[in-house]
């Protein structure tokens, strides 16, 4: 599992090209219950051999083969005899560096295209429909295959969309295999993995539990660990797997900083607190008034980030400091996960899409006047959202904790647009309250996405009670997503969302327009911000 070493586990690698699905690659791949991690396109093939994968992907990226500033990896890559995929541009990268010929297409392709397999439609294809569908997002193609390459399947379009040649283990897709516009796709990866690699599949989220428990009993010892809660699910699991291996070894330290949703710093303290059912130590900080005070006139969503993860790091130093004074940690615990990581641009050398406070070690200052190993504990690292709530439910952890909704580290920080104040914050708090209220009323599931109110800096001319009004728009936002990599705006129903505008201006002050946010994930994120 995720605590165990390469050697020892069925792992494969997904060579990130600057693919936008690099991470659902990885997710589907887990989903045949194999690991993967995603590593940089300038990983040494020397490292990446002591991996020991049982396959390698190559991702998609924007660039061409043809372009000498692109990305590409030495031919001995392709000599080595791991099992390869290529998909999009890793597909015209083999093609180019096994001697076939790229072009650019005479039509490119976008989105949804037939696709027609060719004959038996070889290992990789091997009982996909013969007429069937892909998602399609290129300009160049591959002309002609590279020579032992065999051509399984063509579009309209596209004279190779896939081929391979199972002698050198080499193979390759045109198409995106990874995304849902891809009816057959997990059937094609899960034969790469399982049938080409010879993957047995026995990741399993119960194994992952009982293995890092002892992992981390074992790395520990008699040692104390200090965790920074959020009260969030991330946060929630990896204090949970903690206190079930070390107890009252572990204090968890609540920087409540102002910017949770209505109600919510209190929840927390009941769960985790001295009345809450858990074995740790809990201590909450109330530090709403410094966050207000460094966010002042700051308006830069990645600026905000920042402040506000550099302000927690500061906070909770000094909460480390008391704790020292009463008696030294030596590890430091965090709720990091895999998008965490990728999203930040650490360790997949891909670009950074939004930075997290958690990733990236720990600053110096806490390793050298604190004592804490440079290295922090992060149990879930390795997970997805939708794996850490499998985690979740195999701790033990009630359904309602386990499902709740996320919320992003810098909280209503990320979800207000322009400068943070009191004001905004409580405004954002009330109506967003509304419209889980509402949806709970509805009986809508919103364990399958995420829904909250933003509040955007748009402020608008209104009539209300005959008199003229200049206040805030809302923004509700609503989607549906497996794996937080990629989600399609919910369908609420207009009754649903007329009662929740109704609501929102007649109970909260400030507001006087209310809006649905319909965009997808890509191209937007799932946050406002």
């Amino acid at each position: 599992m995720t605590n165990q070493s390469h050697s020892e586990r069925e792992t494969i690698v997904v060579l990130d090209f600057g693919g936008q699905y690099k991470q659902l690659i990885a997710r589907r791949v887990r989903e045949c219950h194999v690991y993967c991690e995603i590593h940089s396109y300038q990983t040494g093939l020397e490292t990446l051999k002591a991996m020991n994968p049982k396959g390698i992907i190559l991702t998609g990226g924007p660039n061409s083969v043809y372009d000498p500033a692109s990305p590409a990896y030495p031919q001995e890559l392709f000599e080595a005899g791991i099992p390869i995929l290529g998909i999009c541009y890793g597909s015209q990268l083999m093609a180019y560096q096994c001697g076939g010929r790229v072009e650019t297409a005479p039509a490119s392709e976008y989105g949804r295209t037939d696709l027609t397999i060719d004959s038996a439609g070889g290992h990789l294809l091997a009982d996909v429909t013969p007429e069937t569908t892909c998602w399609m997002s290129h300009t160049d193609y591959i002309a002609a295959a590279p020579e032992g390459f065999a051509v399984t399947a063509h579009t309209a379009n596209c004279p190779v969309a896939a081929m391979e040649d199972p002698a050198r283990n080499l193979y390759a897709v045109q198409f995106h295999p990874e995304v849902a516009h891809t009816p057959e796709g997990t059937k094609m990866l899960r034969n790469f993995v399982i049938d080409i690699c010879g993957c047995a599949g026995s990741w399993q989220m119960d194994a992952f539990v009982d293995h890092t428990v002892v992992a981390l009993r074992e790395k520990i010892g008699s040692d104390r660990v200090l965790l920074g809660l959020s009260g969030g699910v991330d946060s929630t699991v990896a204090a949970v797997l903690l206190s079930r291996a070390v107890g009252k070894q572990l204090t968890c330290v609540f920087v409540d900083h102002g910017l949770m949703r209505k109600n919510e710093g209190d929840e927390v303290e009941a769960v985790f607190g001295p009345d809450g059912d858990f074995d740790l130590n809990f201590i909450r900080v109330n530090a709403g008034d410094q966050y207000f005070k460094a966010l002042k006139g700051v308006i830069d969503p990645e600026q905000k980030r920042k402040i506000i993860g550099a302000l927690f790091v500061e906070i909770f130093g000094a909460e480390a400091k008391k704790l020292a004074a009463q008696g030294g940690f030596k590890y430091m615990a965090q709720g990091t996960i895999y998008p965490d990581v990728v999203e930040s641009g650490v360790g997949s050398g891909g670009a950074v899409i939004k930075s997290h406070h958690n990733v990236g070690g720990l600053p110096k200052e806490m390793v050298t006047d604190l004592g804490f190993e440079e290295t922090p504990i992060e149990p879930l690292r390795d997970l997805f959202k939708d794996e850490v709530r499998r985690a979740g439910l195999e701790l033990g952890i009630p359904a309602h904790l386990v499902y709740r909704q996320p919320f992003p580290g810098p909280g209503l920080g990320v979800r207000i647009v322009g400068e943070v104040t009191p004001e905004k914050v409580a405004i954002t708090q009330e109506a967003d309250a509304i419209f889980r209220e509402e949806l709970a009323n509805a009986g809508i599931d919103t364990g399958a996405g995420q829904f909250f109110a933003a509040l955007s800096n748009l402020r608008s001319v209104g009539v209300m009670g005959d008199g003229r009004t200049y206040d805030y728009a809302v923004v509700l936002r609503g989607v549906l997503t497996a794996d937080f990599m990629t989600a399609e705006a919910a369908e609420i129903p207009w009754p649903v969302l007329q009662t929740c505008m109704n609501r929102i201006i007649n109970e909260v002050k400030g507001v006087n327009r209310v809006m649905y946010d319909l965009t997808s994930k890509p191209p937007g994120t799932i946050e406002f911000e």
